[in-house]
């Protein structure tokens, strides 16, 4: 039911773009969750190897029956038990709760998602929202390594609990990708200062500029703390190695997108400024050919920056082939619906260029520089994809005669990341798994080096902001019974 500002309006600026409906309207819609005969929503497990409803575990229909009759009140308490920051994930969360919605499986799901926004935007509005001091403190000490949504989600329980917590975090702001990974217009930053100002009344203490491994050692930090949790992300972005990536004009989208959401910030969100300005390390966009090597949710938000700034025109390369636009018979609900998802920056492209930004089943094969080594296009190829019968793994092989050459003065690389960074996995000594995320028991998150715990990305590596948030919950959990014997979180 919430919906999107209209692409003329929102490609204006770096504004948050989404618009709740009324309560009355997001009523009738939570009404529609009570007719379900077995919810799915709130199942939070693995199907296929695929998440289906909430990690969470939100208990959505109680939660839609408040909305349902109007009692926005209790709706937010009844949310606030199983969540700690509906105001992100109701923002940026693809809506697991929704993809396994019993009413989805014949017909629309019941908006969970917009509901949860309406909620919590009303809890705010009503001075709902708080985080209360605990009144007895257990005078212990956890550091938490990380301030994205795992590490803030940590450090809100064990706060709650009555430890005393000190959240480190390298970057100037607190936040973690939450901050500096996702789009303003997406996530307006000042959502995430709220909380972090209500978490520091309640005696959360934020340490930023400090990159723990490097500015202070692991060594210090386990004196000082009786507990440790490393929440540092799977911030490791991966390369395209290609003739020519040595040209100048090539980055990483992670660099791309915190470059952008920092000068938005300091210049007070004037988005005016920023766009007239365009002053960047990789200079103005304006008029500039981009190319976006990636298809997943951060290569779309480089498509909406790219527009914003001025672009002359964006495409954007996906090695996958394009999904079916219904679900298939071998994906059936409440399966992860694996369809084609035009999602609000490639809809701002269409909209711009006339055309869909995405090329699928592409790789880029070359840089081409000028004689300044100045990046001037990309070489690309079509894949084919073929089945090993041996071992049943899927390759891609180079289609010939499929070459072509693409126009780029600026490509931004969101090819995923590779998990944990080894300076700080190094510093405390952790163990990692093949793909380089901290190593721990299925279904824990204590290390194997004692009184040292991890969560969200840089223990399950990349994933979504509500699976980090889960985590971060599920490690408070285990830390407060390593410290207490028990716990009551």
């Amino acid at each position: 039911m919430s919906t999107y500002l209209s692409v003329e309006d929102r490609i204006k600026n770096f504004d948050e773009f989404l618009r709740n409906a009324p309560v009355s309207k997001q009523s009738a819609e939570a009404l529609r969750c009570m007719s379900c005969g077995i919810p799915f929503c709130q199942s939070g497990m693995m199907i296929s190897g695929m998440a289906s409803g909430c990690p969470l575990h939100n208990l959505v229909p109680e939660t839609n029956e408040l909305v349902a009759r109007e009692n926005m009140e209790q709706a937010y308490v009844r949310l606030s038990k199983t969540h700690s920051f509906p105001e992100f994930t109701s923002r940026v969360c693809p809506a697991l709760c929704e993809a396994a919605c019993t009413q989805g499986c014949l017909g629309e799901p019941v908006p969970t998602k917009s509901n949860e926004a309406v909620i919590i935007d009303y809890a705010f509005e009503h001075g709902l929202v708080k985080e209360v001091a605990p009144k007895q403190r257990t005078e212990k000490k956890v550091a938490v390594v990380g301030s994205g949504p795992s590490g803030l989600a940590a450090a809100q329980l064990l706060n709650r609990r009555g430890h005393n917590v000190t959240v480190f975090e390298r970057n100037d702001r607190i936040g973690g990708l939450l901050r500096y990974g996702i789009p303003n217009m997406k996530l307006d930053k000042r959502k995430i200062d709220r909380r972090v100002k209500l978490m520091e009344e309640a005696g959360v203490v934020f340490k930023t500029n400090v990159n723990v491994g490097a500015d202070i050692s692991a060594e210090d930090i386990l004196k000082e703390y009786d507990r440790v949790i490393l929440c540092c992300g799977a911030s490791n972005p991966r390369n395209i190695i290609a003739e020519g990536r040595d040209a100048k004009g090539i980055y990483f989208a992670v660099d791309f997108l915190k470059e952008v959401s920092k000068k938005l910030m300091d210049n007070n969100y004037d988005s005016e400024k920023v766009i007239k300005a365009n002053d960047f390390s990789f200079g103005s966009l304006k008029g500039k050919h981009v190319v976006v090597v990636g298809g997943g949710d951060t290569g779309n938000d480089c498509v909406g920056t790219s527009i914003r700034l001025g672009a002359a025109s964006v495409t954007q390369i996906e090695m996958m082939p394009a999904a079916p636009l219904n679900r298939t018979e071998n994906n059936p609900w409440p399966e992860w619906p694996k369809v084609l998802k035009t999602d609000y920056g490639q809809e701002e492209a269409i909209k711009v260029y006339g055309r869909d930004p995405r090329i699928f089943e592409t790789t880029v094969t070359e840089f081409i520089k000028d004689e300044n080594g100045n990046l001037k296009a990309v070489k690309t190829v079509e894949l084919e994809r073929k089945i090993d019968k041996k071992t049943g793994k899927m390759t891609f092989e180079h289609k010939k005669g499929s070459e072509k050459e693409i126009k780029a003065d600026i490509v931004l690389i969101a090819a995923g990341f590779l998990g944990s960074q080894d300076y700080v996995t190094k510093a405390f000594g952790v163990e990692v798994n093949q793909r380089t995320n901290v190593a721990t028991q299925e279904g824990k998150y204590e290390t194997n080096i004692e009184n040292v715990f991890t969560a969200g990305d840089m223990h399950r590596g990349q994933s979504l902001v509500v699976w980090a948030i889960a985590e971060g919950r599920e490690a408070a959990k285990e830390v407060d019974i390593s410290l207490m014997g028990y716990t009551n979180l």
